[in-house]
């Protein structure tokens, strides 16, 4: 029987696990290389777009998204009075095929993890394993890694492929683009947290108010317990010219900071300050990416995720577009075995995808309606038609839908392409 080719995937977050799930089903042998000693299930909330939705339930993950998730069923901006901007529905509500699911990022990194240790077997995962570098030669790969509990000790890993699924300081990019490659400050900072709280709107909104220089957004990840009470993840975000420390990106943060820029945001639905209060911890982080890359493949090595993209935390898209990298991954190794014109091919069609996805954000996305909104109008309207037509409104909504790849009539008429 001839030996199965041997994948090294570094990084053991969404995107990576993804990846592996997806080049075990293409046939190959894969071990995943994680630098922390214990894989916990951190973070806060994200939301899972239609389009990568599509991909889990394709991998079998339904059952176990539904468990622990919400189907969101609208999305809704407001300015910073309560006063209605734009509704619009979400996921099988808004006739997509696939759910808009809400759920916290370590249950999401939970399920995926779950499902490799069963589907590819436990010792699948080396943990405490941080990339030293990597080198080609004699079409293979050594991957070099130092033990994060003895760093005198180096291990060498040999394979046919590796893909960099390591984050947004990603190892494999830095070796790749040693220089001019910075993180970009955006000028504002993020502060999130979850608390227990009643349901808000329809149960499953997720909400955003303000504008560009004063934002919060809120929205449920459980259902609601035994008391009626439901997790519901929160953000707030205010323009800040310098963050308190660039190399800090994830930090417990001092709720003075920010709170008080709050305060008066009394919406009779939800309770703005007392989420904010009510939080057991609040985190700090900068809003920051990285300009688009010039390529990601060299060889038989490529990016993927945060490591080949990473982009700020608007329309809902981090962790979507790391899991359409990997179908996409998927998709080439199936059409094409020699590694290298696969790697060429997916990074072909994801790499300006990204990029305009990148660029998109950093001028804010869908959510620039409430900033025209608040620039025709700060201090409230009495009708909305009389500041922003709908029709605007539509086109932006749209236009994000396009380049973000969650278009629902492309979206629902797309062949499913996967070879099971």
């Amino acid at each position: 029987m001839m030996n199965k080719k041997k994948a090294i995937v570094v990084g053991a977050g969404i995107g990576g696990l993804t990846t592996a799930l997806y080049l075990h089903r293409a046939g190959l042998d894969v071990r995943i290389y994680e630098s922390v000693t214990t894989i916990k299930e951190l973070g806060v909330g994200i939301n899972l777009l239609p389009h990568s939705v599509r991909i889990l339930w394709d991998l079998g993950l339904q059952k176990a998204l539904d468990e622990v998730a919400i189907r969101t069923k609208q999305l809704v901006y407001y300015n910073k009075f309560g006063q209605l901007i734009w509704q619009e529905a979400r996921g099988i509500d808004a006739g997509y095929s696939w759910p808009q699911y809400s759920i916290h990022r370590g249950r999401l990194q939970g399920i995926l993890l779950n499902e490799v240790q069963r589907v590819l077997g436990e010792d699948c995962i080396n943990t405490g394993k941080y990339l030293s570098h990597v080198e080609q030669q004699n079409n293979q790969v050594q991957a070099y890694f130092v033990d994060r509990n003895n760093e005198q000790q180096h291990h060498v890993v040999e394979a046919d492929v590796l893909i960099g699924a390591d984050g947004i300081h990603s190892a494999m990019r830095k070796q790749l683009y040693p220089y001019d490659d910075k993180l970009k400050y955006g000028g504002r900072i993020l502060w999130r947290g979850m608390t227990k709280a009643q349901p808000f709107l329809s149960g499953r909104t997720m909400i955003m108010a303000g504008n560009i220089d004063e934002k919060f957004v809120a929205y449920p990840i459980t259902e609601p317990d035994d008391m009626g009470l439901c997790d519901i993840n929160w953000i707030a975000e205010l323009v800040v010219k310098e963050p308190p420390d660039r190399n800090d990106w994830n930090r417990v943060a001092n709720r003075e900071d920010f709170s008080g820029k709050f305060q008066a945001w009394t919406f009779d639905w939800l309770d703005i300050s007392s989420l904010i209060a009510g939080a057991e911890s609040v985190y700090e982080f900068p809003l920051v990416d990285r300009d688009p890359l010039p390529q990601w493949s060299f060889g038989r090595v490529t990016l993927l995720g945060d490591a080949a993209h990473p982009m700020y935390p608007i329309g809902s898209n981090g962790a979507s577009q790391a899991i359409l990298d990997a179908e996409a991954l998927y998709l080439a190794l199936k059409e094409n075995q020699d590694f290298e014109h696969a790697l060429l091919m997916y990074e072909q069609q994801r790499l300006e995808k990204t990029a305009s996805i990148v660029h998109s954000n950093r001028q804010y996305g869908p959510e620039i309606v409430m900033q025209m909104v608040h620039e025709r109008a700060p201090d409230g309207f009495t009708r909305l038609d009389d500041v922003i037509s709908q029709a605007e409104l539509e086109e932006v909504a749209n236009r994000y839908k396009q380049i973000a790849g969650f278009d629902k009539q492309q979206l629902n008429h797309l062949e499913m392409k996967v070879i099971k």
